[in-house]
């Protein structure tokens, strides 16, 4: 039942750089896109990032271009996001997720919550001095 499974998140201070990981047991990411996501309390969630089967394509929201990147180890079934530069609007409950059957939708912006249909249980990133 266990589908995907993120980590890495943590406290960092402002400036810092986090890497957070997705692992996806219940997927081949050969086949499949999957994107990461966040979410404050109170606020609505919202895409962050995507990441094509192959890794050829990718998706930024504007609050994190140029200071996220995304990447995926297929062999390794697991999808990275790489956070540089963080500051404290970034923190957030950070999720991957996917749709079925290859999880492309996540490749078009915006990114919509509500046309995925895996989540993980999320990882708490906290940006804080």
């Amino acid at each position: 039942q266990v589908q995907l499974v993120e980590s890495g998140g943590g406290l960092v201070q402002p400036g810092g750089s986090l890497r957070l990981s997705c692992a996806a047991p219940g997927f081949n990411l050969d086949y499949q896109a999957i994107g990461w996501f966040r979410q404050v309390p109170g606020k609505e969630r919202e895409g962050v990032s995507c990441i094509s089967s192959s890794g050829s394509s990718t998706f930024y929201a504007d609050s994190v271009k140029g200071r996220f990147t995304i990447s995926k180890d297929n062999a390794k079934n697991t999808v990275y996001l790489q956070m540089n530069s963080l500051k404290p609007e970034d923190t957030a409950v950070y999720y991957c997720a996917t749709d079925q059957p290859y999880g492309s939708s996540c490749l078009f912006g915006p990114m919509d919550p509500y046309g995925m249909d895996y989540w993980g249980k999320g990882t708490l990133v906290t940006v804080s001095s």
